[in-house]
């Protein structure tokens, strides 16, 4: 019998294929779920029970959360990765690391073939394919629901007849969790001007008022939260918890997909965002102004590859290389003020700040250098715009 491995997720789309393969195809369906985070010991355990239920051959739970972080998510940390200054790739990193571990688990069983849930219409074929026939070019790809054409409401009935209830109030959301935040699709989402409900969102409001959060970096890894050491993935997880009790991190990101239509999905990523932005305001004041500005270009382009499924291409770790570089003196402490549904950046302190120097003091006093030496910078920096003005005869009216 033919043996396909399903990255399976225990959702609508993965439950609908795992069926299909099984009873309308014939193949020996073996299921593998890719936990970057998002589920705890009793969802994997449930979500297993459920792969057997639905006809899996074997399941396979693979947690590779440290992997995760250290190949993609500090990299995403180092280039203040916002794709269109608002979403932190929360599902799309991490979907390049499922397929590379569903992939890779394919062929250490000696699979056939490779499935996955995606439609036709999204991003996530994409970088599941791209993935795929780059590792293991000789397994073939399958997607029962990308070549059906097939609708929410067509897979809950398939289910259905096939002895499967799947609610269809539940179906009508799709949510995706994992360490570096959790995406929230569903039908306001196909909008252009509709609104997620609150309850739509995993963390409601539960705290008011303010509560301040100190976050220390070490060469651009968050080491300590409130002076507590603990690793970089454990204080992703504890700032979350913090956060989300106000509710901190919604926000719904409109992009350009790779297949050219545009796309709308909400997300939640209270860590994510208050880690980028307080990274981001720690560099303002220990970076020079060219290795700032380098690391915006190849910080958004590094993002852009990732988003649209390009990680294996040689230049990702070129940017990598660079990126890692910039963060020596990425050192010091970022005060953070959460409040409901918001948070601010109070400041830092840092004993690579530079903005603290005996040079001077922006807008009061010059200390390291005369009157003369400003009046003569100022006048060589103008010769070019007033030698085109000259040459031209400019009047600028």
């Amino acid at each position: 019998m033919k043996k396909v491995v399903l990255a399976y997720s225990g959702g609508l789309d993965t439950s609908y294929c795992l069926k299909y393969l099984k009873n309308e195809k014939g193949y020996e369906v073996h299921t593998v779920l890719i936990n970057t985070g998002g589920f705890d010991d009793a969802e994997l355990k449930a979500i297993e029970e459920r792969a057997y239920e639905l006809g899996s051959a074997k399941h396979a739970n693979l947690t590779i959360v440290d992997q995760y972080y250290d190949k993609a998510i500090r990299y995403l940390i180092y280039g203040n990765v916002l794709k269109n200054n608002t979403y932190p790739l929360s599902v799309s990193a991490e979907r390049v690391f499922q397929a590379i571990e569903a992939i890779k688990y394919a062929k250490s069983v000696g699979a056939n073939a490779i499935a996955h849930g995606s439609t036709g219409a999204g991003n996530d074929q994409i970088r599941f394919d791209l993935i795929f026939q780059t590792i293991a070019p000789e397994i073939e790809i399958i997607t029962p629901i990308r070549d059906l054409k097939l609708s929410r409401q067509e897979e809950v009935d398939y289910l259905s007849k096939n002895g499967v209830h799947y609610s269809w109030e539940k179906a009508q959301y799709s949510i995706n969790k994992g360490l570096w935040g959790t995406s929230v699709g569903g039908k306001e989402t196909l909008t252009s001007n509709q609104p997620l409900p609150s309850d739509a969102y995993p963390s409601q409001l539960q705290k008011e008022g303010e509560e301040k959060v100190t976050l220390t970096f070490e060469k651009g890894e968050l080491v300590e939260i409130n002076n507590i050491k603990k690793s970089p993935i454990d204080n992703i997880v504890i700032l979350e918890k913090l956060a989300n009790a106000f509710a901190i991190g919604r926000d719904t990101h409109v992009g350009d997909t790779i297949i050219g239509i545009k796309g709308r999905v909400g997300f939640e990523a209270a860590a994510p965002l208050i880690i980028i932005k307080a990274h981001h305001l720690l560099e303002k004041h220990t970076l020079g102004k060219w290795q700032q500005y380098w690391k915006e270009q190849l910080g958004n382009w590094y993002g852009m590859l990732f988003h649209e499924g390009q990680f294996l291409d040689p230049v990702m770790r070129n940017i990598e290389a660079f990126l890692e570089d910039t963060q020596k003196t990425v050192n010091g402490k970022v005060i953070v003020s959460l409040k409901p549904y918001h948070f601010t950046l109070d400041g830092i302190e840092s004993d690579n700040d530079l903005m603290n120097t005996g040079f001077g003091q922006y807008g009061e006093m010059n200390n390291a250098w005369t009157s003369d030496d400003a009046k003569g910078f100022i006048k060589i920096l103008g010769n070019a715009q007033n030698i085109f003005s000259s040459v031209n005869n400019e009047t600028y009216e």
